[in-house]
């Protein structure tokens, strides 16, 4: 039996994605692509079973401020959480705001669909995997953690970094070369590069990678000219 779920994600892209393969799958989806910033009004108007709360930002305070109001105001409802490889404190804050499970954003659509079975159930969707990793993380701290995403931005110049914003929004090459003023054939360049730099093969796999490490955020920074500072441990 198909799960009533909601998709709540920042990246619309992603979201809609993910709502797409999961309605193929026989699911039913009330609503994809709603800002995170928004998301609790809706979800709390639509009262899925299942709402999956994407964040390339696990860790950064407040973001789980929605999951806190849905469960407040729509205990019934499973929130699961789809996000990068998680750090403790990004778990922790998670579960503390009532999410009743992480998955990684890189999970295969069936894991996507057994942890959304076992919310649905009211049983916890965490894979042991992630919690072990947790755990010896804290026991184990790195002095100085792999920041992969700021890493990924430092290979873009800001032009491909503003031309991977535009992609994870769904952008085409007429319209990036619309909304930058250049030429179509330069846009079509800058977006190649951004693939190669990045080691992907297109341009989804690059919005789910951005999305992923947290690149997606920074390069968002960067294009409106923010500082960027590495993701907190």
């Amino acid at each position: 039996m198909g799960v009533r779920l909601m998709v709540v994600d920042d990246h619309r892209l992603l979201a809609e994605a993910l709502a797409s393969a999961l309605k193929l799958r026989g699911h039913r989806v009330l609503a994809a692509a709603a800002p995170t910033g928004g998301a609790a009004e809706l979800v709390v108007s639509r009262a899925p079973e299942v709402c999956l709360f994407g964040t390339a930002m696990p860790a950064e305070p407040g973001v789980f401020d929605p999951i806190t109001r849905i469960r407040q105001e729509r205990p019934q409802i499973a929130v699961l959480v789809l996000g990068p490889v998680p750090s403790p404190r990004g778990i922790a804050a998670a579960l503390a705001a009532g999410a009743c499970g992480y998955v990684r954003h890189d999970e295969r659509i069936e894991g996507v669909e057994r942890a959304m079975v076992k919310a649905r159930a009211g049983e916890a969707a965490i894979a042991p995997q992630l919690l072990q990793g947790a755990f010896a993380e804290l026991l184990n701290p790195a002095a100085q953690p792999d920041d992969e995403g700021l890493r990924l931005l430092e290979l873009l110049t800001p032009r491909e970094a503003e031309v991977l914003v535009r992609v994870a929004e769904g952008e085409d090459t007429r319209l990036i070369a619309a909304g930058m003023r250049i030429a179509p054939s330069t846009a079509r360049t800058h977006v190649q590069r951004v693939l190669m730099k990045l080691g992907v093969g297109s341009r989804l796999e690059a919005a789910a990678l951005a999305a992923r490490t947290g690149l997606l955020d920074r390069a968002t920074k960067r294009a409106e000219g923010a500082p960027v500072a590495p993701e907190p441990s």
